[in-house]
């Protein structure tokens, strides 16, 4: 029996109305809701004629997660009096409850992606409601861009309505709008809320920043106790936002003996799990909850909210070479979501645990992850949708070009696409598995090579990354999924079974021949006879590591020493002490990270492998060719068989490529800079004297005292000698005075005036020609005080004075000054008093500006 009074007390029923006029008139509409109205649940019932006397529909609703999807459709079988599979069913992956009756199907985004490509017409389904789309998931943009490409081509009569929890629509009414004047109408539907207080508890010491997924234990405990606070300050359910499952878990081991019953609601949760937690109680309760609960779900009896301040964004995991999920500070419009659900039912509370100022410097709203995920997956969607480019698709963003041009790199690797960016029979396959693309290829090749029971075991822990406990040692922790009687063994059994099925062709065709494009040449079962790359046997630890390898064969990675290892990517890799992988000649890395400050990664989970099999998975990255580098503080050339980077083999070039070795000479020169060169003294002034130039006078004259700027020009000043060179001590002759000549302004005519601007020597009152000294920031002439009597004006160079440095008889530092005027009018009396008795055979006149200036002694002068 239809529950009437359920349905009549969802705020969004007065809305209704104005959404199906919207659909009549234009075909799409964007609904805004608040959580809790019934958006979810009591309009696609109306849609779809189940509930309020319409025409009977079929209709699609699209969640962004599995937990959300089984949640709406439980939730629409309960008000219509019925159970799940009867007019209301879900899908989602490795899941489906569906009926012949089934009128409302709720499925998840991916899950109606893989749809389209199967069929893009979407043949028996009359609307599409793609539910919180504010949240802009890739799969639910790239998903309302397929329906829009397939109401304007094919089926225009296909209704679309995008449904968000926020009032921000205008993006969505743009694109839905199709070019329309003012867009797609946006029916707006009011919620009921009460006032909640906002209470500010960061934690009483700084706590460290979240780094990649993981997340200061301190600020966990911190959580806790915040929860404990709530519940002896407040009253009613307190619902706890956390990123992430661990993180759950963490803050539920430090809730013990609190007087309230501590559920979890995440998408890894049991259904009996969620379903108490959606469920009022009697009892109190605190719910420990991922994002999903900000919208996609509706909690009952919650009064206090506890925001942990943190989020989960897709990120590009450089841990694992796929997209997958970074910790970050939640933006401010999450904040709004999760302290509103405090205030659904009655007035109340959220504890947020940072400052009112940390607060004001939050990201107005999380990035969409079109900007910001890895894009190989979407690219291979693209491409087989029939836009590699995405320039024709309907997105609220477009893709950065960047991340496309990366995620082609991997397709064209993978064999996915050609170089046109068009799928090939391989790609559509590939896109079909619902994986990210190297993970669909190593079960599709692993198939091939293993079987594929075995390579749909290992891809599964390729793509929910086993727990710690499990160890780094990937056939080990296929051991442990295989006996294990936790929740993540089950979840990989489930999934295993989903890559098997997926890993033979629908059609019933065999596996893809492996002689495809950058698919290894292996064989099932052991060495093939005479293949190149064989595949080197049947166990299950060989079988890990191949499957590894071929999923990331950039990182399949050759021992340096104990425990260190040389990735073919070029990154650097080392094992945890103690780890049983420490002695292995070759490994394929699964997992790894780069901690803070730190050159080299740290394998979190890996394979044992031999060279063979490296080979095989990594055949694409085998070179041979010159390798000519500077190296110890000496050029080396050889020649080398790599794979990436890493060296297979390597013998002595006798007549190395000239062009390298001058590419290697210039590297030797930045590492060690233009020390290597010859430098004379007269070198060094030239330098120093054109330095002086460019700071004083700029224009024509060029910068020579940064030797990174100076090498940037190698080819203007060290040339022909830089190319006549072949090793270390081939740049010890090279001149570099001869050298600098080259880069004086000689087409301007200016290069004939240095001598004049800035003198090698300046010619004293006593006739001697001093050598000025340009090294300091203004030039310095260091000259004995008598050859400068009878000078009153300072000497210049440029327009500028020089700093005299005016020395005693023995040539001894007396005075200095830039302004010799005022010296012999004042200083000069001081030192006259200090030194003439030290050296009574000198001329101390009482004038000096009268005085003859003399290198002399008073004897001589007398002669």
């Amino acid at each position: 029996m239809i529950r009437q009074a359920a349905l009549g007390s969802l705020p969004v029923r007065e809305a209704v109305p104005a959404l199906v006029s919207a659909l009549d008139e234009h075909g799409t509409a964007v609904l805004c809701a608040p959580p809790g109205t019934g958006k979810t649940t009591l309009v696609p019932l109306v849609l779809a004629g189940l509930v309020g006397g319409g025409p009977r529909q079929r209709v699609v609703v699209a969640e962004p997660r599995r937990i959300a999807a089984r949640a709406a459709a439980r939730r629409m079988a309960w008000l219509l009096g019925e159970q799940v599979g009867g007019s209301v069913g879900f899908t989602v992956r490795g899941e489906r409850v569906v009926g012949r009756d089934t009128v409302v199907e709720v499925v998840t985004t991916g899950v109606l992606l893989q749809r389209l490509q199967r069929d893009q017409e979407l043949a028996g389904v009359d609307l599409v409601i793609l539910d919180e789309c504010h949240e802009r998931h890739l799969d639910a943009d790239t998903v309302a861009a397929f329906l829009l490409d397939v109401r304007e081509t094919l089926r225009p009569e296909l209704r679309l309505v995008a449904a968000s929890a926020t009032t921000d629509a205008a993006g969505w009414s743009r694109v839905l709008g199709q070019g329309r004047p003012g867009g797609a109408p946006v029916v707006e539907a009011a919620g009921v809320s009460y006032p909640v207080e906002t209470v500010w508890a960061p934690p009483a010491r700084p706590v460290k920043p979240p780094h990649g997924m993981r997340v200061d234990p301190a600020q966990l405990t911190h959580v806790a106790s915040v929860v404990r606070r709530a519940l002896a300050e407040r009253s009613g359910d307190v619902l706890c936002f956390l990123p992430g499952v661990g993180e759950i878990s963490r803050v539920a081991g430090q809730l013990g003996g609190v007087d309230a019953e501590v559920l979890q609601i995440h998408g890894r949760a049991p259904a009996s799990v969620q379903d108490a937690a959606l469920t009022a109680s009697e009892h109190r309760r605190v719910i420990l909850a991922t994002a999903v609960a900000e919208s996609s779900l509706t909690v009952p009896g919650v009064r206090v909210v506890v925001d942990s301040g943190l989020a989960r964004e897709p990120r590009v995991d450089h841990a694992r070479g796929l997209g997958a999920l970074a910790t970050v500070r939640a933006s401010r419009a999450a904040g709004r979501q999760r302290a509103g659900r405090a205030g659904r039912e009655a007035p109340g509370a959220v504890y947020r645990c940072w400052t009112e100022a940390e607060d004001a410097r939050l990201p107005s709203f999380p990035a969409p992850e079109i900007r910001i995920a890895d894009l190989a997956q979407f690219a291979l969607q693209a491409a087989c949708w029939g836009d590699p480019d995405a320039a024709g698709l309907a997105l609220l963003d477009p893709p950065p070009a960047g991340a496309m041009a990366a995620a082609r790199e991997v397709l064209v690797a993978v064999g996915a696409v050609d170089g046109a960016g068009r799928p090939t029979p391989r790609g559509l396959r590939m896109a079909r598995v619902g994986l990210h693309p190297r993970l669909a290829r190593a079960l599709l090749d692993g198939t091939s090579a293993v079987g594929s029971r075995r390579a749909a075991e290992v891809v599964a822990l390729l793509s929910e990354e086993p727990p710690r406990e499990y160890g780094d040692d990937l056939a080990a922790a296929w051991r442990s999924a295989r006996r294990g009687g936790d929740a993540y063994a089950a979840r990989w059994r489930t999934e295993a079974r989903r890559l098997e099925r997926a890993a033979h062709d629908p059609t019933g065709a065999p596996p893809p021949d492996p002689r495809a494009s950058n698919s290894p040449r292996l064989r099932p079962g052991g060495p093939p006879g005479g293949a190149e790359n064989a595949w080197p046997g049947p166990s299950d630890d060989a079988a890990a590591g191949l499957v590894a390898a071929l999923a990331f064969p950039e990182r399949v990675a050759k021992a340096k020493g104990e425990g260190t290892f040389l990735m073919a990517s070029g990154t650097g890799a080392e094992l945890r002490d103690g780890s049983p992988l420490r002695r292995a000649p070759w490994l394929a890395v699964a997992v790894a990270d780069r901690p803070p400050h730190s050159a080299s990664a740290r394998v979190r989970l890996a394979a044992v492998i031999d060279e063979d099999t490296a080979l095989a998975a990594a055949d694409h990255l085998r070179n041979q060719g010159e390798a000519v580098h500077w190296e110890d503080g000496e050029l080396v050339a050889r020649e080398a068989t790599r794979l990436g980077a890493i060296e297979l083999a390597t013998r002595p070039l006798r007549e190395p490529d000239p062009a390298l070795v001058r590419a290697a000479l210039l590297d030797g020169l930045r590492a060690e800079g233009l020390g290597l060169l010859r430098w004379s003294p007269d070198a060094r002034q030239l330098r120093a004297r054109l330095g002086f130039l460019h700071r004083t006078l700029g224009g024509a004259w060029p910068d020579v005292t940064d030797d990174g700027a100076l090498l940037d020009r190698a080819g203007e000043w060290l040339e022909p000698e830089l190319s006549r060179a072949r090793r270390r001590a081939d740049l010890g002759r090279i001149d570099a005075g001869q050298a600098l000549n080259r880069l004086l302004p000689w087409a301007t005519g200016e290069a004939s005036r240095l001598d004049e601007l800035a003198p090698e020597r300046l010619e004293v009152p006593s006739g001697s020609r001093i050598r000025v000294d340009y090294s300091a920031e203004q030039p310095v002439l260091a000259v004995k005080l008598q050859e400068l009597f009878g000078l009153a004006e300072t000497p210049k160079v440029a327009g500028v004075p020089v700093v005299v440095h005016l020395l005693s008889p023995a040539g001894r530092p007396a005075a200095v000054t830039a302004d010799l005027a005022s010296f012999w009018q004042g200083g000069y009396r001081a030192v006259r008093a200090e030194l003439r008795g030290r050296y009574p055979k000198h001329p101390w006149p009482e004038d000096p500006s009268t005085a003859e200036p003399t290198r002399h002694t008073n004897a001589r002068l007398r002669r």
